[in-house]
């Protein structure tokens, strides 16, 4: 990870403090990863680590959850995740087109961050939008029924703004 040690010092004092507030959960596991990934940004073998040595729990226990949730993500991701929709809907109407496209206007492959760390290209299995299929979303938008390259950067243009 980058950064300074006491910078990553406090990153991990921060960690600890959240174990040991959710330890009254029944589960506390998944709120834990969850914190920790807003924490650091990803879910680094360190930090998995550190989890499970705190947690008492085994370190393959804590990566099984990682590695199960797409939420989750051992790498870094960049300011803005593109997860296309690759369900049935989607699919028919064009989702192997829609990530061709957004992978030839990033410049990335599907699981891959852009240079500049602006997009993560991802795939989900539903988003719940079929009427509007082929979909993709960033954030908390959602795009849909996208005709044509010059659409497609309109759109992710307004990112490369922000």
């Amino acid at each position: 990870m980058a950064g300074d040690c006491c910078s990553e010092n406090a990153l991990f004092a921060d960690l600890e403090k959240i174990i040991n507030d959710k330890s009254d959960l029944e589960n506390p596991l998944i709120e834990v990863l969850r914190e920790a990934q807003e924490l650091f940004g990803f879910l680094p073998e360190e930090v998995q680590l550190f989890i499970a040595d705190k947690m008492g729990i085994p370190v393959s226990e804590v990566y099984g959850v990682v590695t199960f949730y797409n939420f989750f993500s051992m790498k870094p991701r960049g300011k803005h995740v593109v997860n296309v929709c690759t369900g049935t809907a989607c699919y028919v109407k064009g989702a192997p087109r829609l990530l061709q496209m957004l992978t030839d206007e990033l410049g990335v492959e599907l699981g891959e961050t852009t240079p500049d760390d602006l997009f993560t290209l991802s795939s989900v299995r539903c988003v719940g939008a079929c009427s509007l299929a082929p979909v993709f979303v960033i954030g908390e938008d959602t795009y849909g029924r996208i005709e044509n390259r010059d659409n497609l950067k309109a759109i992710l243009d307004k990112y490369r703004q922000n």
